[in-house]
């Protein structure tokens, strides 16, 4: 898909050594707020005095904190995940385009923005990530009541649509070969679903009616995967078609060859062959499981069958989903790029919070009468003064000093996620892929200060130009071959990028180019370069040109090395840029090579030419 591959590889030092550094960075500011926090806090609470005692509140049913704690810990598993050194690099193009490569165009064309997004930015991007995971699982685990515990539902379902929509494809909920299987409908779907329930008010926690939705929704759900999962023609029946693995066979074999232990990928290849030898066999096994729990689920939320009908369907719920995470699914975290445990543990919490909320909610707990600190009624209360609103700083404090541990850590939780959103919301307001793509390809730019060779040679309209006569001006020098087909084209492109990245300052910057090729340097053939490259509507660029006794002068002077390919024609040259400031000084020498030539590169490159251009136009 246009745009989402950097073309660089997942494990580019130069990203890996940045993306480390930034997460080294928040983490430490991470640490500092909490320090920041925790010394306020316990500075506020000296300020209090014992007021009466609190009133018991209702206990948190044992079904919601299930769902809390075990889909904060899954948050948190996976924004530890998202850390992993290839994730900068590698997610869009390892993870989020295969996805979404099987899907309709125009899901295709959804995902594609947010993959080029990542692409331009991978650092930012991917640092972002890690915190607003971490940031919502600590939310969930440390929030269990009140506003602030139905905000982390609703932080959850937010970033989970974010995740199933961008980052799952809708889960692949429109391509085909979808399967239970394999997760559908996408695990952020099963972290929406949750994040609803724990964000539902308190008053809905008093009686059984949510246990029975939820199995409902499960049963309804098992039931039409198992129905998916028996459709003729989709090929999970044969485990060998025309003594080709079948889909089931395929996939697991595929989770096989993905870097993990051994032991682990033992196992699955041995299932993934079993699969292949029995496919009717297992895809029977699938169906008639699926339907059996299915029909279990739908049977007890309606309050019909046995005693222990729901004992043994959670039973049979947790064995089929941990049979399939661990022999199909391959836990789904292992290779470097695995983003989450996949769907199975979700579904377990949501069929056992179903199960658990059949109970009736227990009553509020008595609490003896000890004096507690007095909150005062807002955090954050407005007054009335003769000259208007204005905060009392007193009231803020005993507010925040009243707040329990909790509380606070949730705040921290909050600060945490918007540490990591911030950074990748303004660099999303820049248009311009991020300047670590180059260095990535060429590494740093290397500063210099000395006169500039001059030349003198005939501009792409037969004028006479020499370096004199740019006095004055900015000029960023680099050197083509009007025929080359590969690197050349590309450098042209990202000068004509850098003009549009300068904007107002463009008219103080010429981009020069200097004709490489001993075989082909006539004007025409610079001429016939500019129309390819739409550069003819530039008004300040030139390509220029000369005898070739000029031009091998003017390649010595800058240390350009000129020598005819093999198959003739096309010239090998270094691709290098010199930035010469308005005195006739080069001061920046930069590599060009323009590497894997996508468009987050040729972003970056101009980016860096024209922030090189910038640099040397600044008053020193």
């Amino acid at each position: 898909m246009p745009g989402m591959n950097s073309g660089l590889n997942d494990n580019n030092p130069v990203l890996v050594a940045a993306f480390r550094a930034a997460l080294l960075h928040q983490g430490l500011i991470v640490l500092l707020i909490f320090a920041v926090l925790a010394v306020a806090w316990v500075s506020a609470r000296e300020w209090l005095r014992p007021g009466k005692a609190a009133s018991p509140a209702s206990a948190e049913p044992a079904w919601r904190q299930l769902l809390r704690i075990g889909f904060g810990a899954l948050w948190i598993i996976d924004g530890l995940l998202q850390a992993q050194p290839a994730m900068a690099a590698g997610l869009p193009s390892q993870v989020i385009e295969p996805t979404a490569a099987s899907s309709p165009s125009w899901v295709q064309h959804i995902v594609n923005w947010a993959g080029t997004a990542w692409s331009y930015h991978p650092i930012q991007a991917g640092a972002a990530v890690v915190w607003i995971q971490i940031g919502i699982g600590v939310w969930l685990i440390t929030a269990a009541r009140g506003s602030w515990s139905r905000l982390a539902g609703l932080a959850s379902v937010a970033w989970g649509l974010v995740v199933w929509v961008f980052g799952e494809s809708l889960g692949g909920i429109f391509a085909p070969g979808l399967t239970w299987l394999f997760g559908a409908p996408g695990a952020a779907a099963f972290y929406c679903a949750a994040g609803v329930l724990i964000a539902l008010p308190e008053r809905s926690w008093a009686t059984a009616r949510i246990g029975r939705t939820i199995l409902a929704a499960a049963g309804a759900f098992f039931i039409g995967m198992a129905v998916l999962q028996a459709w003729p023609g989709r090929g999970f029946w044969p485990g060998t078609r025309h003594g080709q693995r079948g889909t089931l066979a395929s996939m697991v074999h595929a989770m096989a060859s993905t870097p993990q232990p051994s032991l682990l990928a033992g196992w699955v290849r041995g299932f993934g062959s079993f699969t292949a030898a029995n496919g009717f066999a297992v895809n029977l096994f699938a169906v008639i499981a699926l339907a059996a729990i299915g029909t279990a689920l739908v049977t007890v939320a309606a309050g019909r069958g046995p005693a222990w009908l729901g004992r043994a369907m959670l039973i049979a719920t947790i064995a089929l989903c941990l049979a399939d995470w661990v022999l199909v699914e391959d836990f789904g975290f292992f290779g470097g790029l695995g983003t989450d445990p996949n769907s199975m543990i979700p579904i377990i919490l949501l069929v056992g919070a179903g199960y658990l909320a059949l109970a009736p909610a227990p009553a509020p707990a008595a609490e003896p009468a000890t004096a507690q600190p007095t909150a005062e009624p807002a955090a954050a209360e407005l007054v009335t003064t003769g000259t208007g609103p204005a905060w009392r700083p007193a009231r803020l404090a005993r507010a925040f000093g009243a707040a329990s541990t909790r509380a606070v850590l949730a705040a921290w939780a909050v600060a945490m996620i918007i540490l990591g959103a911030a950074p990748m919301a303004l660099a999303q307001a820049s248009p311009n892929a991020s300047p670590i793509l180059a260095q990535a390809i060429d590494g740093d730019s290397a500063p210099l200060n000395f006169a500039a060779a001059p030349f003198t040679l005939t501009d792409q309209d037969g004028r006479q130009v020499s370096l004199a006569s740019l006095h004055g001006k900015v000029v960023l020098l680099t050197f083509l071959d009007p025929v080359c087909t590969s690197d050349c084209p590309l450098i042209a492109q990202e000068f004509r990028q850098a003009d549009q990245v300068l904007g107002a300052k463009s008219h103080g910057v010429e981009l020069v180019a200097i004709v490489t090729n001993p075989l082909y340097h006539s004007v025409a053939y610079t001429r016939a370069f500019d129309t390819q490259e739409r550069l003819t509507g530039l008004p300040n660029w030139l390509y220029l040109t000369g005898s070739l006794a000029q031009l091998q002068q003017t390649w010595k002077n800058y240390a350009i090395a000129a020598e005819i390919a093999p198959a003739g024609g096309m010239i090998l040259h270094n691709d290098v840029a010199y930035v010469i400031d308005a005195n006739g000084r080069t001061r920046t020498e930069l590599n060009l090579d323009p590497g894997p030539g996508t468009a987050s590169t040729k972003s970056s490159f101009a980016g860096e030419l024209a922030a090189a251009a910038e640099h040397v136009m600044r008053p020193s």
